[in-house]
């Protein structure tokens, strides 16, 4: 039974429980309902929406003292999309209102959102019938993994809490599963947002840890740069990286290509 007769939102992300962009998150969705938070145990960055096998599932309860306020929270050793279903059928057991991941330490645009923990978190939901928000600030590379204390999460917490209520009180159209959100690091909460869609073009360009290391395994890292010309004009990359207005993209976990199928039957055949 959902209790306190207030809309339920289950939180979660992938820069793990310690991250200061859940817990604005958390605090900006808090007026809003009842707010779950159920997060992976350790940084989770770039699993996508995977189900690792080795993840021991282990739920640990903590409470944490957010802005002089105690939250009874849920650290899970897993995945961001283990997080969530761990939330959803453990935690929880019931099905929340709303899913949302996020505040996440850099933007997910362009070809690189499928690499996502982030999104891989709301998709996971979206599958199950759940709205999803997935939202995520820029920052430099430098602090994607370092849960940095000097990141202003204060105008991503504002559009969280702004899409977070459109959500709670419009039902999307069938085939759009997330709401992917990208705010440029100098937005204010007077940024005009744009409805995109996902650019096609590569942001996030994989790279050696160590280039210099010649023997051994390497992990592979990544830097972010733009292909030569300008990204599609009304795709997520250009509305960040060039327009810097906050960046709005209905998102389908339909990955079908847009072809007539009919004619692509005929292609193969020929």
């Amino acid at each position: 039974m959902k209790p306190n007769g207030k809309p339920q939102i289950l939180l979660t992300n992938d820069d793990s429980i310690n991250s200061p962009g859940l817990w604005a998150a958390a605090e900006a969705l808090a007026p809003l309902g009842f707010v779950h938070v159920v997060a992976p145990r350790v940084q989770q960055t770039s699993m996508g929406r995977a189900l690792p096998r080795e993840s021991d599932g282990i739920i640990d309860a903590r409470t944490l003292t957010v802005n002089g306020k105690e939250w009874q929270v849920y650290a899970v050793g897993g995945s961001p999309a283990q997080a969530f279903l761990h939330g959803y059928y453990e935690v929880l057991g019931f099905k929340p209102d709303l899913v949302v991941s996020g505040i996440n330490y850099g933007e997910n645009v362009a070809s690189g959102i499928t690499i996502s923990g982030t999104v891989g978190a709301a998709l996971e939901a979206a599958t199950l019938g759940i709205p999803a928000l997935a939202i995520s600030l820029e920052t430099p590379v430098s602090q994607h993994f370092n849960l940095s204390p000097d990141v202003d999460f204060s105008v991503a917490g504002y559009f969280t809490r702004y899409f977070t209520e459109k959500l709670l009180k419009t039902e999307m159209p069938f085939d759009v599963g997330v709401l992917k959100v990208d705010v440029p690091n100098d937005a204010t909460p007077e940024t005009p947002w744009v409805v995109t869609r996902q650019s096609r073009e590569r942001y996030f360009y994989p790279v050696p840890a160590d280039p210099g290391n010649a023997q051994g395994s390497r992990n592979m890292s990544y830097v972010v740069k733009l292909d030569q010309g300008e990204p599609e004009p009304d795709s997520d990359l250009r509305v960040v990286k060039i327009d810097r207005k906050v960046s709005v993209t209905p998102l389908s976990f339909d990955l079908t290509a847009r072809v007539d199928l009919a004619d692509f039957g005929r292609l193969l055949q020929g």
